[in-house]
Order: C-alpha cells, then structure tokens, then sequence
C-alpha cells in the first residue's frame, strides 16, 4: 500500500469516527429540549427514547425551588430499564416563568400534562417531591386513567389542618422584605443532615428561584386537600418520608392507609442524600406497580 493509500485510508477513518460522534451528540440533545407549556417554555429532560423500554415510563417532578438536576442519580437508574423524564417547573431551573403568574398545582399539573403529551405517553408513573407531591396528586385527580402509580417523596400534607393564625404567621414572613433571609432560614432547617454538597446544590437553586415563584406556590398548598384531590384514583402509592420529625400534617395522615417508608438520616432531599437506598426503594415500588399492572 503506498503512501496516498494510506492517508486516504486515515482520512475516512477520522470522517467516520467524527460522524459516529457527530450522531451520539444529536442523540444526546434531542433527549434534552423545550417545549411550549400552557404559560411559557419549559425545559425537559426527557432521556433517549431508545433505551429500553420493558418498565413502565416515569415521570419526576421536583420540589418547590427544586429543578432536573437535583434527580439526576434517580434517572441515570431509571434509565437502564425504562423511559424516564424529568422537566423544570414553570419559573425553576431553565423554564421561563409563568406569562399568567400562576404557580398553583392546577396550573403545574397542565404543564405536566404537556410534558406528556408531547411525548405521547398514555400510562406512566409519577414521582413527586415535596410541592411536586401535590402536582402529582393533582394530575392523579385529574387523569386517573392515566396513571399507574404514585410514588410521593416527603410530599406537602394536608396544611389546612394548621391553625389559621400560625399560617398567617409563617406566610407573612415570606411576604416581607426580609424574604430573603426568612425563605433561606426555612430551606436550612429542613436541610438538617444534608451534607456540604447538598445543602449547597439546593440554596443554589433556591436563590436562582424567583421571589414571585415561591411565594406563589406557598400560597397554593395552604389549600391542598389531598384526600378530596385523590377520591378518584385508585392505583398504588406509597410515600417515603425523610429522617426529619414526623409532621401531624403529612400526607401519609391525611389519606388513611398509605403505605409508608422512612429514611432515616436524611433531609428533606433524601433522594440526594443516600440515592443507592433510596433507588432501592424506588424500585420496590415500581415493582409492585409492575406487578398490579399485569393483574388487570
């Protein structure tokens, strides 16, 4: 082979190498985009839709001030056995705020609805954290059909229970000038055990979150009724809860025989703190999912 052989040779080899390249990244960002919510784009992270796909999707949903990242750990295992999606709420993360202001869990669980949609899925799981408890719920309410289970993760309860004078109390301290300090003071308390990296990860994304934002959605759990949302579905759920003080208002007291699994050890983002157990757990559940499925 002389020597112009040998440098074409080398030179469709490197073409090659570079499509092949070329090809896994367009891959890699179709799996990432935005698309048009009901009140602005929205970001999702929506995996390849050539994984395989033997289990049920799964659809995550953050917690208030939360976004995508904060679940990475939970959908690169997601992804060996199935589709699994995750998407920035309306004003957290990289999706614009809401056109129309509205942060409610109305208004959360259409954007959902969206995200699904958009991607054609028609039966899945939902696992919601803290606020995204109730977005989940409240999507559940709305489409039962739809949704094969519900996996809550420390989830917002019943808050009507509290006394009204206590709520007007904590509120007005996010209302205030002082909000800054008043929100942080409130995210840190409920960080209790997270490691350096955690607790940083997540006040990162809690001043990146706007005022209007948190504040909005507050004001909507003040009058979630978890057990009236959920009358119409009847799939599994379970709850896992975290290590910090059980709460008289938590969900897993507001609807009578919710199973419920506890972490002990960790902050409100468990999922972040110990994610091989909590994986673990994750599955189980998926599994008893999968196994109620195949009954019908």
């Amino acid at each position: 082979m002389n020597q112009n052989s040998c440098k074409l040779i080398a030179a469709l080899l490197l073409l090659l190498v570079g499509c092949q390249k070329h090809e896994h990244r367009d891959i890699k960002e179709k799996a990432k985009f935005w698309l048009t919510g009901a009140a602005g784009k929205l970001f999702v992270d929506g995996g390849s839709a050539k994984v395989t796909t033997a289990g049920l999707p799964v659809i995550i949903i953050h917690s208030l001030a939360g976004n995508t990242t904060q679940w990475q750990a939970q959908l690169e295992h997601l992804r060996q056995t199935r589709r699994a999606i995750a998407f920035d709420m309306r004003g957290h993360g990289q999706s614009e705020p809401a056109r129309d202001h509205d942060y409610s869990l109305t208004a959360m669980a259409k954007d959902a609805k969206a995200v699904v949609d958009s991607l054609k899925l028609e039966n899945f799981v939902l696992i919601g954290h803290s606020y995204g408890g109730g977005v989940i719920a409240t999507f559940a309410g709305q489409y039962p059909e739809r949704v094969a289970g519900l996996l809550f993760v420390d989830p917002i309860g019943d808050l009507r229970k509290i006394p009204q004078a206590d709520l007007d109390e904590w509120m007005a301290g996010f209302r205030r000038e002082t909000y800054a300090e008043a929100v942080e003071a409130h995210w840190r308390r409920i960080l209790l055990h997270a490691d350096s990296a955690v607790t940083q990860a997540v006040i990162s994304s809690l001043k990146k979150t706007p005022k209007e934002v948190v504040v909005g959605a507050l004001e909507a759990t003040l009058t979630f009724g978890p057990a009236t949302v959920l009358k119409d579905y009847r799939g599994p759920m379970q709850t896992i809860v975290s290590g910090l003080p059980d709460s008289p208002f938590a969900l897993h007291h507001a609807i009578p025989n919710l199973p419920r699994v506890t972490m002990p050890g960790t902050s409100h983002w468990l999922q972040m703190d110990q994610p091989e157990e909590f994986n673990r757990l994750m599955d189980e559940f998926l599994n008893t999912v999968a196994q109620t499925s195949s009954l019908h």
